[in-house]
């Protein structure tokens, strides 16, 4: 088996590289941005490389790929599944695993305290492969910490060059994130970019789509040529703002975006449905009643009386979002706005029920995905290729 050093040039979707002990620890923030916060929440979701994909060029009939992945374990609720790598061969599926072993991060939701245990190596195998000239792409999980390690194969390797696709950035919250999706290549951004045949580069980042300067700036300093910002959910979830605070707030991050990438289609999009927010106030917590039953569900603690006061809810995020959009598209004919619950409304809801409350699960994400690529990559969509 030939061993290929895993560089740079094989890695796409992730925004740094960092070189650990173990191997390469792939980011979807950059060195600077995880300098600026030290919460332990972003730290995990950024390193979680929902969109990441090795892609290469080779003869090899087999693929062995050694990885330390990071599982979580939360107290109390069900077992989670073993994170999904999905295989592509010359653009078409062709096979899934999972990577038994790695790190252990256990977290206690009614206390916050997390306890991480370190665990072996684990060798994720593909094998049968046809002996032509093919591309392969092997996603990651979306939900997993994913150290590389090592990559073998029975022939030589070599990157694959530039399709001359467009790249689409996005951010969002969990749900752009990809919780509750079945594999990396089903959640719904994942579907989307697959639809539309483009680049994705998934800024997605569990519970920690706030607004916060150091992403905005990340956003602005990636080469893209498509960019979307779902934004409104983590801010009820952690209730850290007010709606004072909200619109400047959302202005700041699209001026700074907008420094670089003056031209690029913007499409800002607002929550999906999510009826434990629609018009109660954050913040959201554990539902200790039933994790005490073993099931994972949240709850909204705020008052819907505390809306007066300027606590966000879903409705009022929207709301501000859509006067947000058409005053700034005035002087702005790249930037446009999607109303989320066009992606998952209230036929949704009832046909296909959040199972925690929060999270849409794998049939939801596929048709978040395809209406997201139904609207945006239509011929009259924000992300339509136009003639240069």
């Amino acid at each position: 088996m030939h061993t290929t050093p895993l560089t740079a040039d094989l890695v796409r979707g992730a925004l740094d590289l960092e070189r650990t002990a173990h191997g390469l620890l792939p980011h979807r923030l950059p060195a600077r941005a995880r300098a600026q916060c030290a919460d332990p929440q972003l730290a995990m979701a950024e390193s979680q490389p929902s969109g990441v994909r090795l892609a290469f060029r080779t003869r090899a009939t087999a693929v062995e790929l050694d990885t330390l992945p990071t599982k979580r374990v939360y107290t109390g609720a069900p077992p989670r599944p073993d994170g999904v790598y999905d295989l592509f061969v010359d653009g078409r599926a062709a096979g899934s695993a999972t990577a038994t072993g790695g790190n252990t991060l256990t977290i206690d939701m009614s206390t916050g305290r997390a306890e991480h245990r370190p665990g072996p190596v684990a060798t994720v195998r593909f094998a049968g492969l046809s002996d032509a000239v093919k591309d392969i792409e092997i996603w990651l999980p979306h939900n997993e910490t994913t150290e590389l390690v090592a990559l073998r194969t029975d022939a030589s390797v070599e990157p694959v060059p530039d399709r001359g696709r467009r790249v689409w950035l996005h951010h969002g919250s969990s749900i752009s994130h990809g919780s509750d999706a079945a594999s990396p290549t089903t959640t719904w951004p994942a579907l989307a970019a697959s639809l539309g045949g483009v680049e994705l580069i998934n800024l997605g980042l569990g519970g920690s789509a706030l607004l916060d300067p150091f992403t905005a700036r990340a956003l602005r300093d990636t080469p893209a040529g498509l960019i979307s910002v779902k934004i409104g959910i983590n801010l009820v979830n952690t209730d850290l703002m007010r709606l004072r605070a909200f619109g400047p707030a959302v202005h700041g991050f699209l001026d700074t975006i907008r420094e670089g990438h003056p031209a690029t289609p913007l499409l800002v999009v607002s929550p999906v449905l999510c009826p434990l927010h629609e018009d109660t106030p954050g913040p959201t917590v554990p539902d200790l009643s039933a994790l005490s039953e073993g099931r994972l569900r949240f709850r909204a603690a705020g008052d819907p009386a505390e809306r007066a006061a300027g606590k966000l809810t879903l409705g009022v995020i929207r709301a501000e979002l859509s006067r947000i959009v058409r005053e700034r598209a005035a002087d702005d004919p790249w930037l446009h706005h999607l109303d989320g619950r066009e992606l998952y409304g209230e036929a949704d809801f009832a046909e296909l029920p959040l199972p925690d409350g929060l999270h849409p699960d794998a049939a939801a994400h596929r048709r978040i995905g395809e209406r997201f690529a139904d609207r945006a990559f239509a011929a009259d969509g924000p992300f339509a290729e136009r003639a240069a």
